[in-house]
């Protein structure tokens, strides 16, 4: 019976002191100064306890207080609190305060009012997990439990912005770990750089806190997931594995183990809960843990899958693990927690009542948060109170009128309109008809001396076009007419001025592309009788003009409608081509004019005429080359070909008897020599001697080949080449 006794013992003031049992290798400095502590501790309550026989049962916090809290005022967190306590306990060294849910970082905060009158203790707020301190001015005195219920009852909470809403719940609690009251466990980071995920599993499980069993945290709502990722003091495991089965991640501890939290695709799917970071989790390798992501990295507080390492740097090296302790089989609730709340009122007006034509009166409703009591206004700040309840009737209006509902808080009130439009009295359009050349769209306007004007297609009932003064309208191709509508709001004044619009056609011209052939003139048609005309180049007003300069002539062609075309005519000039040179070839040749252009043709017979400058197969003699321009005329130019027979047969059958330069006799100076294969001069021709019949002193050559030398004139090159003689 002494053992269980002092076992009860070690384990209520061991969680005093923040105690993770079972030596837990978290921290070593954590440690130091826990056995430090429990040792005193232990020491001082088994003195009291050798004068009872009974174990000492962990306090009970009892708090009060739902209120009703407006935004940039202060209000204590309870309006009543109290701990139970066993006679043989009367104190301990820290209680905590924390904005478990709701929490606004920047806005919220906790204080002790009245600090002269709790002398024993300090206060420390810590922002970031908003949480309060209390303790006494040395961190191992024992501060009376009386002292704490009197503090707390001085305890309040502020929030510095107008716009603050929603709940704010405050959890009272002996001991470090946070309390959630919407589950009713505890939740402690333990730092430990470097921890695996199957290390802090079984660290977790290996701990207890005022006797629950620990275990890595499992998270099922956002609240729960908001205190522990973004107001907890650090980052690192949580109870999450897809290790069983690819994709599928379970909560694996706790009493939630086996519950599916996530099962997604690309695109996720949560049939629990789950809050992964930003492209989480990416399944690379053999990351099957999950882990709360460092802050700084993607979203603040939300999840990233790791190895059962993590690395060993940076901002994916695991530093620690959070332990939940609630919840297992057969665990009595932990009372050393208590809670209280505040909810900013808010009243919430139904839509604003239909408006009324030129007078009425309107009932207004409103909806607030449970518990509040709403009131109705005629001024944004300040003003008369004129009712309170769900419903407000006005009196009878004459024009719009705006009213203020709230919930009990000033500076969340809300606006409400009771509108009173006045129904218009006449209807304006700016012209009766319009008129369009073509198909097209039109603007039409019209004005009333309120509200605005309904475009229909139709006399009376239809749908409304468009609202507006101004309507632009559809492509039109045909007479139409609409009507304008003067409303304003549901005023309506129920006749409607017609517009019309005229469609004219506009005359049909079609574009041209004219030459002009050079020193010539051509003449522009703009192409239809019967209209006016304006032409661009000179201002001349008939439907013909001439011109002989190249360039883009246009043409206004207006009808007696007033419709207008524009006609445009290319005038493009085409030059007479002058031949520079005739290359020849052998039998080919080539007419180079002195400036090419893309509409010169060519010939070199007169007949037929080719866009190439190029020939080929010429016969020899003195030819005629052509260039012209297309449509236009041109120039010619004589040229020789010079056919040399390539061999000869001087037998005597009247074919091919004698060897010969065609086209020599059109060059008088002209000399050709012919030489045997070893350069012996065999025969000279020229235009006395136009010829070679085979002999040398009248004997006949035997068949070889022969090397001839054409000199035309002093100022062409020498052309060489060779011939066969055939017997």
């Amino acid at each position: 019976m002494k053992n269980i006794k002092l076992t009860t013992i070690s384990l209520f003031f061991s969680v005093l002191s923040f105690n993770i049992s079972n030596s837990n290798e978290n921290s070593k400095a954590f440690n130091k100064k826990n056995k430090h502590i429990q040792k005193t501790t232990i020491s001082q309550k088994t003195k009291k306890l050798k004068k009872s026989n009974f174990a000492i049962d962990p306090p009970k916090l009892i708090a009060q207080g739902d209120q009703l809290y407006c935004p940039q005022t202060s209000i204590n967190i309870v309006t009543d609190f109290t701990i139970r306590h066993d006679a043989a306990e009367n104190g301990t060294q820290e209680l905590y305060i924390q904005i478990s849910s709701g929490y606004s970082n920047g806005f919220d905060r906790l204080e002790l009012t009245n600090p002269t009158l709790h002398p024993n203790i300090i206060t420390s707020w810590d922002a970031n997990s908003g949480k309060l301190k209390l303790s006494g001015t040395n961190a191992a005195t024992e501060i009376p439990y009386d002292d704490f219920i009197s503090a707390v009852k001085d305890v309040v909470f502020t929030n510095s912005s107008a716009t603050a809403s929603g709940t704010r719940t405050f959890s009272i609690t002996i001991g470090q770990a946070n309390y959630l009251p919407s589950t009713g466990h505890y939740y402690l980071f333990i730092s430990n750089v470097g921890v695996t995920w199957t290390n802090a599993r079984n660290l977790a499980a290996s701990s207890t806190y005022y006797g629950l069993q620990g275990y890595l945290a499992t998270i099922s709502s956002a609240d729960e997931a908001k205190l522990i990722g973004e107001q907890a003091s650090g980052t690192g495991w949580i109870g999450g594995s897809d290790a069983e089965t690819e994709g599928v991640w379970k909560w694996v501890t706790g009493p939630e183990a086996g519950t599916v939290f996530w099962n997604g695709t690309a695109n996720g799917s949560t049939p629990n809960f789950a809050f992964w970071n930003t492209g989480e989790p990416n399944q690379l390798g053999d990351e099957d843990y999950a882990h709360i992501t460092q802050p700084g990295a993607g979203i603040r507080g939300s999840w990233n899958d790791l190895s059962n390492t993590g690395d060993p740097a940076g901002n994916y090296q695991p530093k620690g693990y959070i332990v939940e302790y609630g919840g297992m089989p057969g665990e009595a609730p932990l009372e050393i927690a208590a809670s209280t709340k505040i909810t900013i009122p808010v009243a919430t007006p139904a839509i604003d009542p239909a408006p009324a034509c030129d007078s009425g009166s309107f009932t207004f409703n409103a909806t607030a948060t449970s518990g509040a009591t709403i009131r109705w206004f005629n001024a944004v700040t300040g003003g008369n109170l004129l009712a309170t309840g769900s419903t407000y009737t006005t009196p009878a209006l004459t024009t719009t009128t705006t009213y203020y509902v709230d919930a009990g808080c000033e500076s969340n009130r809300k606006s409400v309109k009771a509108t009173v439009n006045a129904t218009p009295s006449i209807t304006v359009a700016e012209q009766d008809t319009y008129t369009n050349c073509g198909p097209g769209s039109l603007t039409i306007k019209a004005t009333s001396n309120v509200g605005s004007i309904n475009w229909y297609a139709s006399a009376t009932g239809g749908t409304s076009l468009y609202v507006g003064t101004a309507f632009t309208t559809p492509t039109i191709t045909t007479n139409t007419t609409y009507y304008a509508e003067a409303s304003n709001g549901f005023c309506i004044n129920t006749t409607r001025t017609p517009i019309n619009i005229v469609i004219n056609t506009p005359p049909a011209v079609t574009d041209e592309t004219l030459t002009l052939c050079q020193f010539r003139n051509v003449t522009l048609d703009a192409g239809i009788s019967g209209m006016t005309y304006l032409w661009s180049n000179n201002n001349e007003t008939t439907r013909t003009i001439s011109v002989d300069k190249a360039g883009k002539y246009t043409v206004d062609v207006t009808s007696p409608e007033g419709c207008k075309s524009t006609k445009t005519i290319t005038v493009e000039e085409h030059k007479i081509p002058q031949i520079a040179r005739v290359d020849v070839e052998g039998t080919r040749a080539i007419i180079y004019p002195v400036k090419a252009e893309d509409y010169f043709e060519y010939s070199v017979d007169g007949a037929f005429f080719q866009d190439s400058n190029v020939f080929y197969d010429v016969p020899g003699g003195l030819q005629t080359a052509y260039a012209r321009a297309k449509k236009c005329g041109g120039t010619s130019r004589q040229f020789v070909v010079l056919v040399f027979p390539p061999f000869f047969t001087p037998n005597n059958d009247s074919y091919n008897d004698v060897w010969e330069v065609t086209g020599m006799e059109n060059y008088p100076q002209a000399v050709v020599t012919i030489f045997d294969r070893y350069g012996k001069l065999i025969a000279q021709l020229s235009h006395f001697k136009m010829s070679w019949d085979g002999t040398f002193n009248q004997v006949p050559l035997p068949a070889s080949d022969y090397w001839y030398a054409l000199k035309v004139d002093d100022s062409t090159p020498i052309l060489r080449g060779h011939f066969t003689l055939k017997r």
